[in-house]
């Protein structure tokens, strides 16, 4: 085993530390990880860094994915080799064992009603072209059910299981249409023809089959929820609004109840957060079920035969679980589970069980199972049934984050506006150096699931993460997450400047070493933090991030523009246009003096390789120096292990350079 592990780490650093062609003027490029990364400017990862951050970059997760049919296995997802995988659980503790064998990582996963079957997506080097393949578990034998171009996605069985209703971009290439497939012929109808550049998702079917709930999305505060009739064709809008944009709410459908009668689906109509509600069909009247919980109601599960529920809440980030009886439609919350993010909550076939995942600040997403009692408000106990290795870490050791909050520049009600934000405080005296993490989204939040790159910064480099959740944040009621939209795009900006007069005011932090972090539109937030704070901050990593909006908006995948553009706003009006290219980073290049380290994937849907591109030419054209580093194989975000592996070490790099001085 020890000589295994040797070879290994040997393999590791010849890839890392390949040639490097450098000519005389021009930026240093190579190519690693069999040709599938591009580094510029980024010296060669020293041995040491490789070695010091191994057991880190071995640390697992799991995650639920559906009961086998008899209820006494779990299918999950989890990583051996490079790239998650979907495995089988027996008993609590029991082993994982692997059921398919991809070079990519496996998407969404459900299982056949009554049936053995398992659907699963999976797309190709992160382009997230998604296809839809059908799995017998015990054979291993699969094939693919959609047409191998288009882009699929949110699978739903019919209830008999002979069919799978989806949302595709076959049509056209570009909208977001409901269509189903059966699994006999695997023939093909269109369900809904959606208006073009609009996103409509099968939510859940009658018992019968007959009727199916169908999702409008249109923004992150504007969704709407339809009925279609799949024998006479009839559609109608149930709840929302579309002639009445000012009044925007979040209507999302979950389920039918047990007799067809009516809807529980998740509003904000009566709240600055969304509650979970119940809609009778007949007269089409709304009752707000959870009005007493002042927070948002995240996911919502129903038993097979619908006579048991269950869902949680975030409050402030943590999840919190409430058993949930639909015949009276009481509620009671579940007391006895660790603190942490709870996800996929799914009961067992007979009822007796409810599966879910759970994170936390100092342990992995691993899979635990609470066991019922026959009242559906009443349970047992709570069995963990993965155990994720942490590379042989202490995990006692591990930084758990503190809520705060701190003031920003505008009032609110008279008072001084409050920005939420966990802090990861190392252990010893500091003052200790400072990453800002900013979430992505916009319409996202930080959340304290478990990190093994803020473990690893805290342990090794002695650095705090402070990860806020600015305005536009998801989370904190409605009208916190309109403050950043249209025109108000940089005040969430100025939220990171008001955390950097905070940190000045902390004797436990170094106002002098500052570096902000983000992906997506986080990755935006850095640039634009770059923009105006360049002289209190000593490095930036960009990752996958926004640089320019007007080329962001005409670049990205047509199927997500006018999503995007409802955020950001419409860059055809020429008064909005001027306003995108304002704020836009790749206009401001000369304010931007921080060292910068970017990060990109060639195939991202989302934010196109272009705009990592086009900052890091206008930089280097003005005598900036920036690390580039661009994987082939990916699209938005890392997922495969040696590619994120080496992403981590080039960060650690970084930051030892420009933020630690080392």
């Amino acid at each position: 085993m020890q000589v295994k592990r040797i070879g290994l780490l040997l393999m590791v650093l010849v890839g890392i530390v390949g040639p490097y062609k450098v000519a005389s003027g021009q930026e240093s490029k190579t190519t690693v990880n069999n040709g599938n990364v591009v580094l510029e400017d980024i010296p060669p990862v020293p041995p040491e860094i490789v070695a010091d951050l191994n057991r880190y970059q071995n640390i697992r997760s799991a995650y639920l994915r559906a009961w086998s049919r008899d209820g006494k296995s779990l299918f999950i997802t989890t990583r051996f080799g490079e790239v998650s995988q979907i495995h089988r659980v027996d008993q609590p503790a029991g082993a994982r064992t692997q059921i398919t064998f991809f070079q990519e990582p496996i998407g969404g996963v459900s299982r056949q009603p009554d049936g053995e079957l398992l659907n699963f997506t999976m797309d190709a080097g992160g382009n997230e072209t998604s296809q839809i393949f059908l799995l017998n578990p015990d054979s291993g034998d699969y094939r693919m059910l959609s047409d191998g171009k288009s882009r699929h996605r949110y699978v739903l069985w019919t209830p008999d299981g002979t069919a799978v209703a989806y949302q595709s971009t076959r049509r056209n290439g570009r909208t977001n249409d409901v269509w189903l497939t059966n699994l006999a012929d695997e023939k093909s109808e269109l369900l809904w023809e959606a208006p073009d550049n609009t996103a409509w998702i099968p939510a859940d079917f009658t018992q019968d089959g007959r009727q199916l709930l169908i999702q409008q999305y249109v923004s992150v505060t504007d969704s709407r929820v339809h009925l279609l009739d799949r024998e006479t064709g009839k559609q109608r809008l149930l709840v929302g609004s579309a002639e009445h944009p000012s009044r925007n709410l979040v209507e999302f459908a979950n389920s039918f109840d047990a007799d067809g009668q009516g809807v529980f689906f998740i509003t904000d109509r009566a709240s600055d957060f969304a509650q979970l509600a119940y809609l009778n069909l007949e007269d089409l009247s709304v009752e707000i079920i959870t009005g007493d919980i002042p927070w948002d109601v995240e996911q919502f599960a129903l038993s097979q035969d619908r006579t048991r529920g269950a869902f949680t809440i975030n409050a402030g980030g943590i999840s919190r679980l409430y058993l949930f009886n639909p015949a009276d439609k009481t509620y009671a919350p579940v007391e006895s589970i660790p603190q942490g993010i709870f996800n996929s909550i799914a009961f067992s076939p007979d009822n007796s069980q409810l599966a879910m995942t759970i994170s936390s600040p100092t342990s992995p997403s691993d899979v635990y199972v609470l066991s019922l009692d026959e009242k559906p408000l009443e349970h047992g106990e709570l069995e963990r049934w993965t155990f994720s290795e942490v590379g042989g870490l202490d995990t006692t050791q591990f930084i758990e984050p503190k809520l705060i909050s701190y003031p920003t520049f505008d009032k609110v009600d008279g008072r001084q506006r409050e920005i939420p934000a966990f802090y990861y405080r190392p252990r010893g005296e500091g003052p200790f150096p400072v990453v800002i993490v900013i979430h992505g989204g916009p319409e996202s939040q930080f959340r304290p699931r478990f990190s093994g790159t803020f473990q690893l910064w805290a342990d090794k480099l002695g650095i705090a993460v402070i990860a806020p959740n600015v305005r536009g944040s998801d989370g904190y009621g409605k009208e916190y997450l309109r403050l950043d939209n249209g025109k108000l795009r940089e005040d969430s900006v100025k939220d990171i400047g008001a955390l950097l007069d905070w940190i000045g005011t902390r004797p436990d932090l170094d106002k002098e070493r500052v570096a902000v972090f983000g992906g997506s539109y986080g990755g935006y937030m850095v640039l634009a933090s770059v923009v105006h704070y360049s002289e209190r901050l000593k490095a930036a990593i960009d990752i996958v991030g926004i640089s320019n909006f007007v080329t962001f908006l005409k670049n990205t995948k047509d199927y997500r523009r006018d999503l995007r553009r409802v955020e950001y706003g419409d860059e055809r009006d020429p008064d909005m246009r001027a306003f995108l290219e304002s704020i836009s980073p790749t206009n401001h290049v000369d304010k931007m003096t921080t060292p910068l380290l970017v990060i990109q994937g060639q195939n991202d849907p989302r934010v196109p390789v272009t705009e990592a591109e086009q900052i890091v030419k206008r930089l280097r054209e003005q005598g900036t120096k920036v690390w580039y580093m661009n994987a082939l194989n990916e699209g938005h975000g890392y997922r495969k292990k040696e590619n994120v592996d080496l992403y981590q070490q080039v960060v650690v790099m970084f930051l030892k350079k420009h933020l630690l001085g080392k």
